[in-house]
């Protein structure tokens, strides 16, 4: 077997190629969008490139056929809570069912991460945002939403044999819409429908700017913090936004307030893959117009929960309950969606995974994400939880 570094655009092709080929049969198999993949590992589209340092590589058998695919990354900005060691990731791997071939896969990237002075490598994760290509697929392997990997099951195996221990869970939670919330939602939504000085809306496409920036506002008193990232500047958060202008559905993008200061926000996306699936990795003019006829002509039918988050101050207070009860007469009556999933929540967060079960939820993925410790003579631990 022969690993080849990707430094060519023949190779770049093939990179995309091996997980089209090693699913190829899959009938749960959704092929990504071939720019979005290949966005990653530019650096005129991805900023991280600047400071930060990616490799690839691919596997090759004696028969001369692609087997295999690894992608290396050193992110400055990527740590975890409690992090003391320095940390590398890896993702978009994909590989035969042989674990020889696996360990060369992993070993090339530990190789490599050990030139740098890293002592650890996490994975499979992504080289950028945590919303998309985070975590390996271990129950539950339908088709996948839209930005989540997919995997066979035999991957789980190739891991941990070669010594990947689980850092943390990510679960993912399936709801039908027409589903009656439980009774103390609407109890605390009576409680602060009673308060003047607080509100739900949807976000307004024509003040996409101010809705980004009481985003950055929320996410970096919620989030940031707890998840070891680095905060989102109101900069950022805009251009977010207006990245996913072409997908946004306001129905189902909520902020809520008191006395006009964002405390609490649910923003979700239709899973775009029931749509994407027709497209085979393609995402030209053509394809862009397909995606205005496929979501407007009802063949969306599923959204995904991407962000929850709710202030300190009022985390506790029923506040969240209120929100999800205002979106409710709205998305029950519109009927345009017959199923929600929230996905990627860290089994370190307690408090996000209790919310779901009490939503009437059912567990429909889980995905985790792993460590190894290139000493293995230290001790490992599991992401701390949050309280």
């Amino acid at each position: 077997m022969q690993i080849i570094e990707v430094t060519t655009p023949i190779l770049e092709k093939k990179f995309i190629e091996v997980n089209v080929h090693l699913y190829a049969n899959d009938p749960n198999y959704i092929r990504p969008l071939n720019h979005e993949i290949l966005d990653i590992f530019d650096k005129r589209k991805n900023k991280l490139l600047n400071n930060g340092n990616a490799k690839r590589w691919l596997l090759k058998d004696e028969a001369g056929e692609y087997i295999g695919r690894i992608a290396a990354f050193l992110n400055p900005h990527y740590t975890n809570k409690g992090d003391t060691l320095k940390t590398g990731g890896i993702g978009f791997f994909d590989c035969i069912n042989n674990q020889q071939a696996a360990i060369l896969l992993f070993d090339t990237a530990k190789n490599w991460f050990e030139e740098l002075g890293v002592e650890a490598m996490d994975g499979p994760i992504n080289f950028g945002e945590r919303d998309k290509w985070w975590g390996l697929l271990i129950d539950g392997f339908h088709s996948p939403l839209y930005g989540m990997n997919y995997n066979a099951p035999y991957y789980q195996k190739l891991f941990e044999q070669y010594g990947f221990k689980t850092f943390y869970n990510q679960f993912c939670w399936h709801l039908r819409v027409d589903t009656r919330l439980p009774e103390k939602f609407y109890a605390a939504h009576q409680k602060h429908c009673d308060n003047k000085d607080i509100h739900a809306e949807r976000v307004n496409r024509r003040h996409l700017d101010k809705y980004a920036r009481d985003f950055s506002h929320i996410y970096n008193r919620a989030w940031a913090q707890h998840e070891g990232n680095k905060q989102i500047s109101p900069e950022k958060a805009i251009g977010l936004f207006n990245k996913m202008k072409p997908i946004l559905d306001r129905d189902i993008m909520w902020f809520t307030y008191h006395k006009n200061e964002p405390v609490a926000v649910w923003l979700n996306i239709p899973d775009l893959n029931q749509i994407f699936r027709h497209f085979n990795g393609k995402f030209s003019v053509l394809e862009k117009i397909k995606l205005l006829w496929y979501r407007y002509t009802g063949k969306c039918n599923r959204f995904v929960g991407i962000v929850y988050g709710i202030v300190p101050e009022w985390q506790g207070s029923g506040i969240d309950y209120y929100m999800i009860v205002e979106a409710s007469k709205i998305i029950q009556s519109k009927n345009k969606y017959t199923e929600l999933e929230l996905q990627w929540q860290g089994d370190f967060n307690p408090k996000m995974l209790a919310i779901s079960k009490q939503l009437g939820c059912s567990q429909s993925r889980k995905l985790a994400t792993f460590r190894y410790l290139f000493d293995q003579s230290k001790v490992f631990e599991r992401h701390p939880m949050l309280h």
